[in-house]
């Protein structure tokens, strides 16, 4: 499961980086999916359609919203961090508990 998640996530990068590449970052300046060599048929696409990290100009254009990219970004870590300090809490929960037994 973590495997496929930063495939997906690596996979959004790679779409977010065609767009800032191409300079599609206000909607004066988007661009269509074709234009940036992206595929707007995949899961990445949608779930960054989905979260408004990549936003509709109409047309058919797009562009990337930079700043919810950052935000987005910055929850993932907060997330991640978390997620981390839960797991080495609960590895050392054990190891106190026979500690104190002791």
């Amino acid at each position: 499961m973590g495997a496929a998640v930063a495939v997906l996530i690596a996979k959004e990068r790679h779409i977010v980086s065609a767009f800032e590449r191409a300079g599609a970052l206000t909607p004066e300046q988007s661009r269509t999916p074709e234009e940036i060599g992206v595929d707007d048929q995949r899961l990445a696409w949608r779930r960054l359609r989905e979260r408004e990290i990549v936003r509709d100009a109409g047309e058919g254009r797009y562009y990337l919203d930079v700043a919810v990219w950052i935000a987005t970004r910055r929850l993932r870590r907060r997330m991640a961090l978390v997620l981390l300090a839960m797991i080495l809490l609960a590895a050392l929960v054990p190891a106190i508990l026979t500690v104190r037994r002791s």
